[in-house]
Parts: C-alpha cells; structure tokens; sequence
C-alpha cells in the first residue's frame, strides 16, 4: 500500500467512486471523488494535446539517426540583443505591480506600429490592450464576449479546420458549440464560413481565422477578408482575427484585416485582432501579445482580464514598446525565413502536391498517411515532424490532416537543410 506524510494511504473505490483515507486513526469515506478530480463534462472528450499525443506515438522508439527536431514553431533566430539591455535597464519594474491595462509606453508603441503596418489610426485609450502572450487573449476573448445563447439555442463558434488549439478548448469553456470548417486544397487551405449550415451560422457568435494561416502558409486577401466581414455582419457575429504570423513573408506583406474594415467602413466591435512578438521578433518567452477591437470589446476585455488575467511585468513591457518600434530586426528576420524558403522550394519543388508556403514558417507536406511518414522519418532519418490530424479534428466524416505533416523551417538553414533532404529521401523518392 502506498504510504504518504503522517502514515495516510489513499485509495479510490471504483465502486462507489469514493476517495477511502486509511490512517493510524481508522478510516475516512468522501463520497462523490469524481467532481474533485474530474475534468467538468464538456471537457471529458478532449483529444490529447498534439505534443504529448507525438510523445506518446515515438515514445520508446530510437530515431534513425541523429534527431533532427521539425516539429514545435518555436523560433530559433536571435532577437535584438539590445533587449537585454532594455530590461536591464528598466529592472526597477519589478518592484512594482504592471497596470493591468498595459504601460501607456507599450498601447502607444503597438498603435504606431499598427499605422505604419496597416495604414489604421487606433486610440492607444480605447482600442488595444496587452497580452501575456495571444494565446491568454484568444482564449479570454470568448470568455469575456460569448453570450449564453443566441437564435435561441447554444451559441457556435466557427474556426478553421486544422486550427490552433485554444481556440477549441475555448469555446467549451464557454460552453458554446465549436463549429469546424474545413481548410482543405480546394478551399484554398482557408475555411470557407459561408458553405456552413444556415443554423450554424444563426447560432455564431465568432469565427476564428488564422492569417497566416497555421499550418499551411496560406494568407487571406482583402477579398476573403471583405467576404467575412459581410458573412459576419449579415449573422451578426464577431471576427477574431489571429494574425500572429503576419510578418513572416517572402515579397509581400500580407493584408490586415484592420486595413480591410476601415476600407469596407465596418462596425469596429465586429473585429477583435491579435497580434504578437513571438514570431516577428523571435521573443516567444518575453509573452507579449496585443489585442485591438472597438472601445466597448476593449473594455469588456480589460473587466475581466483585471480579476483573471497576468499582466506583463513593466520592464519587459519596456522591452516590447522598443521592440515594436523597431523594424530593422524584422527585415532581417524575413531575409533568414526567405532563405530557408528557398531551400524547401529547391529540394521539394518537383515533389507532386508540394505547395510552397505563402508566408509563416511551415511547409504542410503531403503523404499518405501522416502518423505512418512521421514513424517512418524519425525510425529512417531521426527528422520529427507533426501528423497532421493532430492539429485537427474530424468534421463531416474528414479529419483534414490526416494526409499531411507538418514540418517547422524553425532551425538555422544547414540544419532544415539536412533535414529536408532526409525527409525526401525517405518519404518521397
């Protein structure tokens, strides 16, 4: 029998789904264990997390060679090195609780960025607030925003369909319907809203789109853009536009959402768009994020984030306002990216069905079946990449990633390099 502090071992009954204390002093029967321990009901089916669910599928099994690591988008390039500095020289911050609303220095420094970016004039009082990272913000968003009903039934959330995660998890926490849309070739690997069903989109009270998108690279044009924000002012629902990766790209800047709105004169509370350092200044640890809708979502965000959110300690919101105003290191971030496009194109170009990515840095490979090439590249090579079904879920009796990889362009050119050779040695010739 297991043995804990003060000589107590504790047992669950399977029986009566009690939890049974055994002490020197006897024994003790608390009843109804499984809501202490249980996850709440709407979240009893989740998937496992698409990490630990590789962990799991490799676990035990030696790679072919030395591990070559394509899996996580966790950026690998250096950040400025005067952000240290910035820090430093702002550590006395850290004596002191940050302003839940952010800095004014940071709202004001992500505003400018917005107007040289997007060409759009955002009031650093009303219209943004920062994050501790996107994903708090895509998460609070339905918190702070979805209603308990609407059309009459359970709220839908709409998001595309490989999709990051959270945005899943967090439409059950708020215990509305999340809605897939496929994101397939013939869909241009964007979700198509519209082709949803009527009651679906009678019930939306968001959509999440991801531009660009992860994982495949594809960018919405003002053009799709223009089309959702009449699908959502025609349904009524908001726009949380997930733009995280919308300064990595080879010649073009992707279009914004916020740049499309103000040309289409749409209601600014419609869009809630997010943006972040993690990838445009390879900063995924300093976790800041920014959030920018109209005035009313705004402050319902900040209500509720002043009783459940973590706002970023002053002197790395120093480091961030700096980081925004400076675009020398983001040029030179997309030159490091190009280059390792440039590889991909060379060594998978003539691989049929191989799609060069629009902007991001992933190439969405495709197989026959994704956890079988994954298997076999990291039993063959030692390369470990991502089965694809595990960022997505099965809708209309498809799960769309089933006949993909996902492999990240993440590590210094010469180490993609070596491993995209070995991934199409294996997997394709």
């Amino acid at each position: 029998m297991p043995q804990f502090c003060l000589d107590v071992a504790v047992l669950l009954d399977a029986e009566s789904e009690a939890l049974l204390v055994l002490g020197q002093s006897g024994a003790l029967m608390i009843p109804q264990l499984r809501q202490l321990y249980m996850f709440p009901e709407r979240f009893s089916h989740l998937p496992a997390y698409a990490f630990p669910r590789l962990r799991a599928l490799l676990d035990g099994v030696e790679p072919g060679g030395d591990p070559i690591q394509m899996t996580i988008g966790e950026p690998k390039h250096a950040f400025p090195a005067w952000v240290m500095d910035v820090i430093a020289d702002n550590a006395i911050g850290f004596n002191s609780y940050p302003p839940n609303e952010g800095s004014p220095g940071l709202r004001g420094a992500f505003c400018d960025w917005a107007a040289r970016r997007y060409g759009v004039r955002l009031d650093p009082e009303r219209n943004v607030m920062p994050l501790n990272g996107t994903r708090e913000g895509l998460y609070n968003a339905v918190m702070a925003l979805c209603p308990e009903q609407k059309g009459g039934g359970k709220p839908t959330i709409l998001m595309p369909n490989p999709f990051y995660q959270v945005y899943m998890v967090a439409s059950l926490s708020a215990e509305a319907e999340p809605v897939f849309a496929n994101a397939t070739l013939e869909t241009g690997h964007l979700p198509d809203f519209a082709g949803l069903p009527e009651e679906q989109l009678n019930r939306a009270v968001a959509a999440y789109i991801c531009s660009p998108a992860n994982p495949q690279g594809a960018v919405a044009d003002a053009g799709y853009w223009s089309d959702l924000l009449d699908l959502a002012e025609k349904y009524d629902f908001r726009i949380f536009a997930d733009e995280c990766y919308s300064e990595i790209y080879r010649d073009v800047a992707p279009v914004g959402i916020l740049q499309v709105a103000k040309a289409k004169g749409a209601d600014p509370e419609r869009v809630v768009a997010f943006h972040s350092l993690s990838k445009r200044s390879n900063l995924p640890g300093l976790r800041s994020g920014m959030i920018t809708s109209g005035p009313q979502t705004i402050t319902a965000a900040r209500q509720l984030r002043s009783y459940a959110g973590s706002p970023l300690p002053l002197p790395l919101q120093a480091a961030a306002e700096a980081v925004w105003a400076d675009e020398d290191h983001v040029v030179e971030n997309r030159r490091l990216y190009a280059e390792k496009y440039d590889i991909a194109d060379r060594i998978l170009g003539n691989v049929p069905g191989y799609a060069t990515p629009e902007a991001g840095f992933f190439l969405w490979l495709p197989v026959e079946n994704g956890e079988a090439a994954t298997m076999k590249l990291w039993t063959e090579t030692g390369v470990k990449v991502l089965p694809g079904a595990y960022l997505a879920q099965e809708a209309n009796g498809v799960n769309p990633g089933d006949h993909y990889i996902r492999a990240a362009l993440v590590a210094p050119k010469e180490e993609t390099e070596a491993g995209l050779i070995k991934l199409r040695a294996c997997l394709y010739e």
